[in-house]
């Protein structure tokens, strides 16, 4: 079982410094990527950033609850932000390839553990294109963004990419559309 982490692992490093090389080389111009709404940021500029490791899997998986400043948010269990994906259909991702490589999806090698907060009837898992394993909340499956540097960051939140909008999500399993809710600061 290690030896297929570490393989995954240095398969996943590997796209992911191909990615970052491909993104470094378009000389910083706009090549007409979709842009987050909120962010002020868009897709191209996300790619010349420093990126969090490509491998999503969770060894001791879990999706807690944290308020931030969208109010209760679905979070991983280092407090990573989750997301939906509205081109997703109930247990069915749609995001794949750069995709997935800009959206790394949560995914686990064993049943996720319903947090503090969670409705465990709602937590599950799908099965994605390449056979891995996707968490799911409320048949959503969820993604880490790769522009969260820290817990509590939300830079994923409303962007439009990928042929569709990303949104965090509330315990009740409900994309979460509202503005931000005044915390001076954002995060936790």
């Amino acid at each position: 079982m290690t030896r297929h982490t570490r393989t995954v692992t240095a398969l996943a490093s590997a796209l992911l410094i191909a990615t970052v090389a491909a993104g470094c080389s378009n000389g910083g111009g706009d090549n007409g990527s979709a842009s987050g709404t909120d962010s002020g940021t868009d897709v191209t500029s996300r790619e010349e950033a420093d990126v969090l490791p490509a491998a999503s899997s969770s060894a001791a998986p879990a999706v807690d609850v944290k308020n931030g400043k969208f109010g209760k948010m679905l979070v991983d269990e280092k407090g990573m932000t989750l997301y939906e994906f509205d081109k997703d259909t109930k247990n069915k991702s749609m995001c794949n390839g750069s995709c997935a490589t800009a959206w790394p999806p949560f995914t686990v090698k064993s049943k996720p553990a319903a947090g503090k907060g969670l409705k465990a009837d709602l937590l599950s898992t799908t099965k994605r294109d390449d056979g891995s394993e996707q968490v799911t909340y409320n048949g959503r499956p969820l993604y880490r963004f790769e522009a969260d540097k820290k817990a509590g960051d939300v830079n994923g939140q409303d962007v439009n990419a990928f042929g569709a909008k990303w949104f965090i999500m509330n315990p009740e399993g409900k994309k979460v559309t509202t503005q931000p809710q005044n915390n001076n600061g954002g995060g936790y």
